[in-house]
């Protein structure tokens, strides 16, 4: 078990060095083209810094595991580089930044990833620096925000209905504004019935440790305004 309050210490003193205590330089299963610092021994990390981040009102690590929408997505991108090239990308609830990565590996013009999550938002640059790419990072909400890119792209957020009923209209939004935005989701109770537009689907490996099977099928949607 990892030492709770050491992490804690070190997460006040150096959030940097404490991502590279509790990850490891790892590529997701279906992205092995994209390094990142991910957390490979899901049970001990999560819950020694659960127990210490909540001392200091940060959430859960969700920046240290690529889920499976998050993968899905990511592989789109990747597939697809005619999507993001020479474009302005927004990676909204960006988490380790994955798709943000693999938008900026494909040529994108200006990428921004987006995460309220502190950790999120270090761990994001130390992802693009692993990869030889530059990802501005949004520390704000941006819910709401006048659409300012060409292309959006959010993995896995319909998993709550708060989360669901605060976003989606804005993604509605973006869209109807001329943006290409696109939402990849594996199978969760929240996702909108109207307003989604299949435009891949792709079985991702996973962990028991994070979903409830071994393999998850995720659907890319566009999203129409």
């Amino acid at each position: 078990m990892l030492d709770a309050e050491r992490l804690r210490v070190l997460m006040a003193q150096d959030p940097c060095q404490f991502i590279r205590e509790v990850t490891e330089v790892a590529h997701p299963p279906a992205c092995p083209e994209i390094d990142l610092w991910l957390a490979t021994e899901v049970t001990p990390l999560w819950e020694a810094t659960e127990a210490a981040l909540l001392r200091v009102n940060l959430p859960p690590p969700y920046w240290a595991f690529c889920w499976a929408g998050g993968q899905a997505l990511t592989r789109y991108v990747l597939d697809n580089p005619d999507l993001v090239r020479g474009k302005r990308v927004l990676d909204f609830a960006a988490g380790s930044g994955a798709s943000a990565v693999a938008a900026a590996k494909n040529g994108a013009a200006f990428v921004e990833a987006a995460d309220i999550d502190p950790l999120a938002c270090m761990v994001i640059p130390m992802n693009a620096e692993l990869n030889g790419v530059t990802v501005e990072v949004v520390k704000d909400d941006v819910v709401g925000s006048a659409c300012r890119w060409d292309v959006v792209v959010a993995g896995d957020v319909c998993y709550e209905r708060p989360m669901t009923d605060h976003i989606f209209p804005w993604l509605r939004k973006l869209a109807a504004a001329g943006a290409t935005v696109l939402m990849a989701d594996p199978g969760r109770a929240y996702l909108p019935k109207t307003g989604l537009l299949e435009v891949a689907r792709t079985t991702v490996v996973t962990s028991l440790e994070l979903e409830d099977r071994t393999r998850r099928e995720v659907v890319v949607y566009r999203i129409v305004g």
